[in-house]
């Protein structure tokens, strides 16, 4: 396989990859880039998971907080909760070994990035909310969870 393939057109690379896979011709795949692709697949799925935790993380928050102009919740949160849940649960459900990413330092990580959100949208600052995340996965994830104010 010529690998200058892959950085000329990329998709006729992963046609024929793929073709060649299929037809068991082995020697001729572009091993290296093929490894390379898949291990961004992996890592793609990973921040997909991080990111949907810190959305949903910055919208429980908001709910917590009330953080709104006039004080009160906004319909959106609750669908933003929703959605996120739902689409958490099947990404975990597509993907059962992300299920190790849900760890303290992970979630460390994300709540900075849900403080981040947080402070983009409603203009307050991290300092006014706790240093670590107040919600557990368990919390975070059930679909009957949320917090008071």
């Amino acid at each position: 396989m010529d690998t200058a393939l892959y950085d000329k057109d990329f998709y006729l690379w992963t046609i024929q990859n793929a073709n060649l896979l299929r037809e068991g011709r082995l020697t001729e795949i572009d091993i290296e880039n093929i490894a390379e692709e898949l291990e961004s697949m992996g890592r793609s799925e990973k921040r997909e998971l991080l990111n949907r935790l810190a959305v949903l993380i910055a919208h429980l928050i908001k709910w917590k907080y009330r953080l709104s102009i006039d004080g009160e919740i906004s319909g959106s949160w609750d669908g933003t909760i929703i959605e996120q849940r739902r689409k958490l649960k099947r990404l975990l459900k597509e993907n059962p070994s992300l299920q190790s990413l849900l760890n303290i330092e992970n979630l460390h990580d994300v709540y900075g990035d849900a403080l981040a959100i947080v402070r983009k949208d409603t203009g307050r600052k991290s300092s006014l909310f706790p240093d670590k995340c107040p919600f557990t996965f368990e919390q975070i994830l059930s679909d009957d969870f949320y917090p008071e104010s």
